[in-house]
């Protein structure tokens, strides 16, 4: 076949004079070494271009095979999908039948297992049904995940775990017990009679767009529409006739935490030290025979408490620490002691511990829930541990270690002060907890009151409570407020000795329940559990 390419021998403006025999050389058609030249006269019919301009025809030998262009970049035809490249997609979780929160964190576990690594979790919204009205109340949220998956073998591998689920569709839109969405994929837009990427319901559902806003508030969710944010698509909804509210989970058999719901009651969490140098009550448990021991835990549980808090290793400040078999010797005993003589009773136990290897043996002797000062930074194994365990941590804010925290107490305007600083720290140690695998719905607060605070940054913290509760990044988490006995109540109330603090406790014990705390830590549970309903009778209806 012939190929012809026309090359002007001069300017398309008329010349000066008149050049019809000029030949210009094309240094490219020279290197290619064309069979022939030939020369011809080009007349153009318009007025002002009437002089001739000569051409060339250039003809390419029919041998002729061109060399491999290597083509600017952006030229290059586009390089075949990669196999192997991680792709960032978001899923929604939901279930309304049997155990909810249960089978999502099963769906969750399926997706690790496959290889779909579930990288952060949206908390667990409570929401009342859409579409078909007649059936019972969902949980629902979302995952951020990374997947080699494209987004056909992404919808197969959901449906497959719905399937090994149990789930079976029968009518649509209606009860199941696991439901597995992609929402979003990799910023695409992906259209095809099985799946539409972005999903099709997002604008109008809340429960599918709270929890895409606590992962990605800032992200245009269609590519076509790039100045719409998902808080822009959650603030144009019409509010809910029943305010939706985060689940918090505690264990298989007690209800969860729902921690925006206003009339919730407060948890009374009883502490009972199994340590001989605590601040307050030291020595108080260590010494006494297994039945008194056992009626000091009933008298809490008659009293009103809801959990208990076992920990074998003072924090007080200049308190020594004592090895990892010391801390297990004291508190796995007491905590296999509950469970075998009250396992009649509703009763959650929390374990104090800052090490992982404590908490691992505390779960396996029966406890719910992990309560680490540090808030996981003093053991690097403690936030992976307890996302293998998939128990609750709560997370309470402080600064270096029980040793040096009262130096550390410096928190700057230009740094966002006493109330942005802790706000900012703890969402710090979420996040860490969500890169080690801890779901954030298993996820508690505590502002550390006397942790890196000193005397009157105290009472500051519980003047603004209900800040912390809303700081952007800790909206709809649950907090622990643990105010019992502490130094600065003395120093306010010029009570020196611990245990006679009782009346400076109810004061702060009432405000954090106004503040909006939904578990409060106590040493005087009777009391306390006192002060508690009626604080609830007066601030949660």
């Amino acid at each position: 076949m012939k190929s012809f390419t026309r090359i002007a021998a001069g300017s398309l403006r008329q010349p000066r004079q008149s050049l019809p025999s000029a030949r210009h050389v094309c240094h490219s058609c020279q290197n290619l070494r064309l069979s022939r030249i030939e020369q011809r006269q080009f007349s153009q019919t318009a007025p002002s271009l009437t002089d001739s301009f000569g051409f060339k025809k250039y003809t390419l030998p029919r041998s002729f095979k061109p060399k491999e262009v290597n083509l600017p970049a952006k030229m290059a035809s586009p390089p075949p999908p990669d196999p192997a490249r991680k792709r960032l997609a978001y899923i929604a979780l939901g279930s309304n039948l049997g155990d909810r929160i249960g089978w999502i964190e099963k769906a969750c576990a399926e997706l690790d297992a496959r290889g779909i690594k579930v990288k952060r979790t949206s908390s667990l919204w409570e929401t009342e049904p859409m579409y078909v009205l007649d059936q019972d109340r969902f949980v629902n949220g979302a995952c951020e995940v990374e997947t080699t998956l494209e987004p056909l073998a992404l919808l197969d591998a959901l449906q497959d775990i719905e399937n090994s689920l149990g789930r079976k569709k029968i009518i649509d839109k209606g009860p199941r017990n696991i439901d597995l969405d992609i929402l979003l994929y990799d910023n695409i837009k992906f259209n095809h009679e099985r799946l539409t990427i972005p999903h099709i319901g997002i604008p109008e559902r809340e429960f599918v767009l709270k929890p895409l806003a606590e992962l990605i508030p800032d992200k245009p969710l269609d590519p076509d529409r790039p100045w719409t944010l998902t808080r822009d698509l959650l603030d144009a909804l019409p509010s809910s006739t029943t305010p939706i509210t985060t689940m918090t989970p505690l264990s298989a058999h007690h209800p969860p935490i729902m921690a925006l719901n206003p009339a919730r009651k407060t948890h009374v969490m009883g502490i009972l030290n199994m340590t001989p140098d605590s601040f307050s009550d030291g020595g108080q448990n260590t010494s006494l025979e297994e039945q008194t021991l056992i009626s000091n835990i009933r008298s809490f549980l008659d009293a009103g408490a809801t959990m208990i808090d076992v920990g074998g290793q003072s924090t007080a400040p200049n308190c020594p620490e004592v090895s990892v078999e010391e801390e297990l010797n004291r508190v796995v005993p007491a905590i296999q002691l509950i469970r075998s003589h009250f396992s009649d009773r509703p009763v959650l136990i929390s374990v104090d511990t800052y090490r992982a290897s404590v908490a691992e043996a505390a779960v396996a002797a029966g406890a719910d829930i992990v309560n680490d000062v540090s808030g996981g930074s003093m053991d690097p194994e403690m936030l992976p541990t307890v996302a293998r365990l998939g128990t609750t941590i709560c997370l309470m804010h402080m600064r270096g270690t029980p040793a040096t925290m009262n130096n550390l107490a410096d928190y700057p305007d230009s740094e966002g002060g006493l109330i942005g600083g802790i706000a900012k720290e703890l969402v710090e140690r979420v996040a860490a907890a969500e890169t080690a695998g801890v779901r954030r719905w298993r996820i508690v607060l505590d502002p550390g009151l006397g942790f890196a605070k000193v005397g009157w940054q105290n009472v500051d913290v519980l003047r603004h409570l209900d800040e912390l509760r809303f700081w952007p990044g800790l909206q709809g988490l649950p907090w622990l407020v643990g105010s019992s006995r502490k130094s600065f109540i003395g120093r306010v109330t010029g009570v020196p000795t611990p245990k006679e603090r009782i009346w400076g406790t109810a004061a702060t014990v009432a405000a954090a329940v106004q503040g909006g705390a939904d578990v409060v830590r106590v040493h005087d549970v009777r009391e306390m559990a006192q002060v508690v309903a009626m604080a609830d009778a007066i601030w949660r209806y």
